[in-house]
């Protein structure tokens, strides 16, 4: 009996600590992935370095932690002084060159252009970014799932249809880059208070993260008096 009892304190202070570590120790992995991942790309920075400097015995092995750290500030550096240029006129004419040149590769303007949609869909604060977050009936009567208006229509869908419909992109969870787009009526569409980015939060945390509706954002207007 009394073993029993301990087994299951043991338990319980088991299950405790790792509900307690969990979270610690995968964002400790992702960290220590995403920078190996980052510094295979940025290591590229230090080829003006001899080998034998940055690489272990003697160049032949792989490169050393502290150098893959300087490589990735001066990718982060770069990368600040590309977002500064960009800023100014000749700036701009040249992103725009390389933009096109970029679209005209055969099969790589495939690639460029879809990567570069989605990353205005997420970033942009233009018409053709996300406008508002929605509930749909998704993929069928009866289910909801969370989407975001990306444009409200199109005049041949309103007049092959007869009805007044809305663009919703209708993102895959937990990786949002990915999803349907679906036309739905604009009477079926839920209109939501929360944010854009707190649609994103709720999708990417597999829906564990909801907005708390105390918040400004979700409050409704408060009454004014005459």
């Amino acid at each position: 009996m009394e073993f029993k009892r301990t087994m299951r304190q043991w338990q319980a202070s088991f299950f405790a600590g790792l509900a307690l570590l969990t979270p610690a120790v995968i964002s400790i992995a992702l960290l220590v992935w995403l920078f190996g991942t980052v510094s295979n790309i940025t290591d590229t920075l230090l080829f003006f370095l001899p080998k034998e400097w940055v690489h272990r015995d003697r160049s032949d092995g792989p490169i050393w932690w502290y150098w893959s750290l300087v490589s990735l500030v001066m990718a982060l550096v770069v990368v600040s002084l590309m977002g500064q240029i960009a800023r100014y006129y000749l700036g701009k004419k040249l992103f725009r060159l390389i933009d096109e040149l970029l679209l005209r590769v055969p099969l790589l303007n495939k690639i460029y252009s879809t990567i570069k949609q989605v990353n205005d869909a997420f970033t942009s604060t233009k018409k053709s970014s996300f406008k508002q977050v929605v509930m749909v009936e998704y993929p069928r009567d009866g289910v909801y799932s969370v989407g975001f208006v990306t444009s409200e229509g199109c005049e041949e869908f309103t007049q092959k249809t007869g009805v007044k419909t809305l663009s919703v992109f209708v993102p895959t969870t937990p990786n949002p880059t990915s999803g349907f787009l679906v036309l739905v009526p604009e009477a079926k569409v839920v209109k939501l208070d929360m944010s854009i980015a707190d649609g994103i939060k709720f999708i990417v945390s597999l829906g564990s993260i909801a907005p708390d509706p105390r918040s400004p954002a979700m409050e409704p207007p408060a009454a004014t008096g005459k």
